[in-house]
């Protein structure tokens, strides 16, 4: 039988965990959760999401959508309005409040990277994030 750090799939889930754990630390005083910060950083890169795509792009089960982009509301880092194509459907926007605060987090997201990637030198760090990129973009879409 082999140990757990023999299985990848082990590993990986494992830095998951632990990276999603440095990153809520980072994160804790702005009330902000790491769903969030991917909803917000999702949102960065586009005009507007339907909450149903939102769901299917990051993964997360719709109804969890709907209490985040609640929350990310509440803090003014988002809102919802009107799809341009269909008045009925709503997109989710970053406000400008939702930008500043991705700004402010960026020093903070570097020093989770630099905690959780120590032992690796830089170019270790460059072949790590090739290969995870490459394997998210066939699988996770």
């Amino acid at each position: 039988m082999r140990g757990l750090h023999a299985d990848t799939g082990y590993l990986l889930y494992r830095l998951g965990l632990r990276s999603g754990q440095l990153f809520n630390t980072s994160l804790q005083e702005s009330g902000v959760r790491l769903r969030h910060y991917a909803v917000l950083r999702f949102l960065a890169t586009s005009e507007g999401a339907l909450q149903r795509e939102l769901s299917a792009r990051l993964g997360y089960d719709p109804s969890a959508i709907v209490g985040l982009v609640d929350d990310l509301e509440k803090l003014g880092f988002a809102e919802r309005r009107p799809a341009p194509e269909d008045r009925r459907s709503r997109i989710v926007v970053l406000t400008e409040d939702g930008r500043a605060f991705l700004r402010g987090t960026d020093e903070a997201g570097l020093r989770v990277t630099n905690d959780l990637l120590g032992p690796l030198d830089p170019a270790e760090r460059e072949t790590l994030h090739t290969l995870l990129r490459r394997i998210a973009e066939d699988g996770l879409g």
